[in-house]
Parts: C-alpha cells; sequence; structure tokens
C-alpha cells in the first residue's frame, strides 16, 4: 500500500486549518481524502471547489445520479473510498 505524508488536523495552520474547520462543520470530521492532499492546501480547496460544484450545482443529472456515478466509477477504479 501506497504510503502518503499527511499533515494532521492538530498540525493545520492557515489555510489548511480553515479547509479542514469547514470539513468537520459540514461532516462532522475530516475525510482521509482530504488529508491526503494537505501537503497542498491551494490545490486541495481547488479540488474541493470542483467537487462542490460538479455535485451541488445545477445539472441535468439529480444528485442522486451524480452520488451512483461516483459509487460506479470508484468501483471500477477498485477504490473502496
Amino acid at each position: 500500500m501506497a504510503w502518503v505524508r499527511i499533515i494532521d488536523e492538530d498540525h493545520a495552520d492557515g489555510m489548511l486549518d480553515r479547509i479542514y474547520a469547514v470539513a468537520r462543520k459540514r461532516a462532522g470530521k475530516v475525510f482521509n481524502i482530504l488529508k491526503v492532499q494537505s501537503q497542498n492546501p491551494r490545490v486541495l480547496h481547488t479540488g474541493m471547489s470542483l467537487y462542490m460544484s460538479i455535485m451541488h450545482e445545477d445539472s441535468p443529472l439529480t444528485r442522486a445520479q451524480r452520488e451512483m456515478l461516483a459509487v460506479v466509477v470508484s468501483k471500477a477504479n477498485n477504490c473502496h473510498y
């Protein structure tokens, strides 16, 4: 298994600390998918903005359809997340 150095919540500061705070408010915790991107908070922020746009903004697909597509793609990629 690959190993990625993360910045844990206790050591986050600045932009990363703010991103983690938003994640905790939204989901009650900071998921590992965010932590593995913690070395570059600007890229993490951009990625989160893209995700939020894809999943929550206007689309011909319903939110449920978008979530189903995400599950299918994860399964096809053998991703257990």
